[in-house]
């Protein structure tokens, strides 16, 4: 079902609704419904409360527009408005930090809305549409060319921006520990996923069956989930390896997309499988994260040793992380394996040799990494004791940590998890095959029956496990733990400072060395045009002789000017003969004149200038108009 609305901002809106589309409204809804229901006791000491309930809702109508949207334009309108009323979020506090990270938000946003905006100018010169459908179409019959693939990488950034692929993923670990812990829960299980929503329709629409598109978005798959594992593994804060967490889920995500743009009109198997893990992945951030909060509004700590021992003899709140941890970890009968599952079928039915091998292994060896960093959150925080005796007595001792509103925000979406993962086949196959439409799957390409507990899949999941064992084992309890029995032990921050890519190239290269190049590129022209000038009047324009200097001012200066040069002698001669005034008043009223002449001729060229500018634009754009009709 369609619904399009003419001329509204200039093109018109398009929207759709189908079987996907209906499927992640109902998921950004029941997001937002317990978001908002922790909120209550988040937000209860905080300030700036009606600005953040204000823009959450306006949030959720933009996400749902982008989910709704049937065209680049459409989707492009609605993800700029959701861009901007998220920043208020992670700069809510209003601390250095979270001011900090929200520039780095709002620029990531703003430099993929721009290449986003450049994509879609050329989508249109070349198609004259930016119709998903109608794209799709129009794409199959012709052969790729440079503008083409131009265009779709620009899109491809626009949408990774906001997706948090690697490289552009360095927004996600800086805004989610400063961000309210609901809003985290949002930005990381909802708001990625619009992201997603729009590399989906350019790898199944656009570039369908092409190899070098699938390949660019399987790369960009494996670099982000591998990356963010491994950022994951080094955090100390428990939001921000959550956050992590995510770029890495995001990574899993992408490979199902690639495998869809490889393995197109076969491709059922990597759709059902990235579908699934968009849902599961929102559903588990959304435990995750919420229960992080539950931590906060306890502690007002998120570092891993402040928070060690919290939730020792708190079986609730534990069940449901649990729940979340067991989830994103791949363990079977739980909702994440079934999903990774289905990518790992799909790259195995492409062929796990070549490059595919390293893929595969690079796929199992980031759900190890998974075990491990979750493993470290679920022991720290539930099994192990404080370092600080005190500290855990009085964790031990909070007996209502939960109000009723904040057990139903938590409990309510880790039951949901866990009842979706008991029933693979009932249920997360037949909410996949609702996508069906949107992936361009036909009726007859649907999903063979997966067997998902067959020993050959159990095997790979059981990799995972074993390589996430060992990892924790030697290099979480050994590389990142100090310490000794005395004292106890404690986590410590041995994060390499060349993975930090936004202190390391992007604020280096946007705010030191392109103004530095493009400033001395400046001086340059400058210094130029004006030694081609004195050149020319020095030469060819030379000044020559004037036969008799001319005089200062006009009449009317001139005039005036005696005049008061003779009462300046008068007073000269007489009361101020000790402090006499020597002020040519000729040549000042000539100057003050000339400084009045030149005023008025600066307002007359600016005000010229400026008329011949939009004159000069409004002809440019009638001359498209008209150019556009006769092309129609």
């Amino acid at each position: 079902m369609r619904f399009y609305l003419p001329d509204l901002c200039g093109y018109g809106l398009s929207f759709e609704l189908d079987g996907f589309r209906v499927v992640f409204v109902a998921v950004a809804v029941f997001a937002w419904l317990f978001a908002l229901a922790l909120s209550c006791d988040y937000m209860k000491h905080e300030a700036h409360k009606e600005r953040y309930y204000l823009f959450t809702v306006v949030t959720l109508a933009a996400t749902v527009g982008v989910f709704l949207s049937a065209d680049f334009f459409t989707a492009f309108i609605f993800f700029e408005i959701m861009s901007f009323t998220s920043y208020t979020w992670v700069a809510q506090t209003e601390k250095t930090e979270a001011l900090r990270a929200a520039d780095t938000y709002l620029a990531v946003a703003v430099i993929g809305g721009l290449a986003m905006l450049m994509g879609m100018f050329l989508l249109y010169h070349m198609f004259g549409t930016l119709d998903f459908e109608e794209l799709g179409r129009r794409t199959a019959e012709i052969a790729p060319t440079p503008m083409y693939y131009a265009a779709g990488v620009c899109i491809l950034t626009g949408f990774g921006a906001k997706a948090g692929v690697f490289p552009l993923h360095i927004w996600l670990p800086k805004a989610h520990p400063v961000a309210p812990a609901p809003a985290s829960a949002l930005l990381s299980g909802v708001l990625t996923k619009t992201g997603i929503f729009g590399v989906i329709a350019l790898t199944v629409r656009m570039f369908a069956g092409d190899f070098a598109w699938g390949r660019l978005i399987l790369i960009l798959g494996a670099c982000t989930m591998l990356v963010g594992a491994v950022l994951a593994v080094f955090a100390l804060d428990l939001k921000r390896t959550l956050a992590c967490s995510s770029v890495s889920q995001i990574g899993f995500i992408m490979t199902g997309i690639g495998m869809c743009g490889l393995l197109y009109g076969e491709h059922a198997l990597a759709a059902h499988g990235a579908m699934l893990h968009m849902i599961n992945h929102s559903l588990i951030k959304l435990v995750l994260f919420l229960s992080a909060g539950v931590i906060y509004i306890q502690t007002h700590r998120l570092d891993l040793n402040e928070i060690r021992g919290f939730g020792r003899k708190k079986p609730f709140l534990a069940g449901c992380f649990a729940v979340g941890a067991l989830s994103i970890g791949g363990i079977p009968l739980f909702s994440g394996y079934i999903s990774k599952t289905l990518i790992h079928e799909s790259i195995l039915e492409y062929g796990a040799v070549g490059w595919m091998k390293v893929l595969e292994i690079v796929f199992i060896v980031s759900g190890g990494l998974t075990v491990a960093y979750m493993t470290k959150l679920f022991v720290t925080i539930f099994i192990e004791k404080n370092t600080d005796e005190a500290l855990q007595r009085r964790y031990d001792g909070m007996q209502r940590y939960l109000s009723p509103l904040s057990a139903l925000a938590i409990g309510v979406p880790a039951v949901v998890l866990a009842v979706w993962g008991l029933f693979p086949h009932r249920l997360m196959d037949r909410v996949a095959a609702l996508g069906d439409g949107f992936y361009a799957l036909a009726e007859s390409t649907g999903a063979a029956v997966v067997h998902y507990f067959s020993p050959e899949n159990l095997t790979g999941a059981a990799y995972s496990i074993v390589i996430g064992v060992i990892v924790y084992v030697l290099v979480i309890r050994r590389l990142l733990m100090t310490g000794g029995k005395e004292r106890g032990q404690v986590l410590v921050d041995r994060l390499p400072k060349w993975m930090d890519l936004e202190d390391l190239v992007y604020r280096p290269v946007l705010l030191r060395f392109l103004p530095c190049v493009c400033g001395i590129a400046c001086r340059v022209c400058d210094s130029l045009v004006d030694t081609v000038v004195v050149f020319l009047r020095r030469t060819i324009y030379r000044d020559t002789p004037l036969p008799r200097e001319y005089t200062e001012g006009n009449a009317l200066t001139r005039a005036l000017g005696r005049c008061m040069n003779r009462w300046r002698d008068l007073a000269n001669h007489t009361w101020r003969r000790r402090n006499p005034i020597k002020t040519d008043y000729v040549h000042w009223l000539a100057v003050c004149s000339d400084q009045i002449t030149q005023n008025n001729r600066v307002i007359t060229r600016s005000i010229s200038f400026g008329l011949l500018l939009f004159g000069v634009g409004f002809c440019l754009m009638l001359f498209y108009l008209i150019a556009g009709d006769l092309h129609v």
